[in-house]
């Protein structure tokens, strides 16, 4: 892939203008971090993107979990939740990579555990959506095109299409609701 599709960029842009979604909102954290920079113009670099990927992966793998306690092992969540080790993982190789310390969890004070399970699906559909927006907006940065930075651009670029699928999934779980 080239560049974020622009239905993507769109959708990114939509995220970005509105308020901030029910997961997580305003933490300061992740996705949350990311967009309030993106909003008010703030310089961030390469590093500062991949500590909001980062968080935000912990954040989506600590809020599946805490749904996953309070109502049990079940689908999609328990996949995701896998899925979301393996997006750390791979975000643990890029900073070993770089030569950077991997950032700690701090997820937990962040974290909102829904009060049913159609609020679930619905922060599931949220958080997707926020890291989705978050992906494209680092994937418009310029400074992804440079080669020194192909594989921290071919990693959002991974992340982003796992948020796609992860989407996907809660949409078809809210259905149910």
């Amino acid at each position: 892939m080239k560049s974020a599709p622009k239905r993507v960029l769109v959708m990114a842009i939509a995220f970005l203008t509105t308020a901030a979604s029910s997961y997580a909102t305003d933490t300061g954290y992740g996705a949350s971090a990311a967009t309030a920079a993106i909003k008010t113009g703030q310089a961030f670099t390469i590093v500062d993107m991949l500590r909001w990927a980062a968080e935000d992966e912990y954040l989506a793998h600590g809020e599946y979990a805490a749904i996953m306690k309070k109502f049990g092992a079940m689908r999609p969540y328990d996949n995701i939740m896998a899925a979301e080790e393996q997006h750390l993982a791979w975000l643990k190789e890029e900073f070993r990579i770089r030569g950077l310390p991997f950032p700690s969890d701090g997820s937990a004070s962040a974290i909102v555990v829904p009060s049913d399970l159609k609020a679930a699906a619905q922060a599931g559909v949220d958080a997707e959506i926020a890291n989705i927006a978050m992906y494209a907006a680092f994937l418009a940065r310029p400074e992804l095109s440079r080669p020194e930075y192909a594989s921290v651009k071919d990693l959002f670029e991974r992340l982003m299409r796992a948020s796609e699928n992860h989407l996907k999934a809660f949409r078809n779980q809210l259905s149910k609701y």
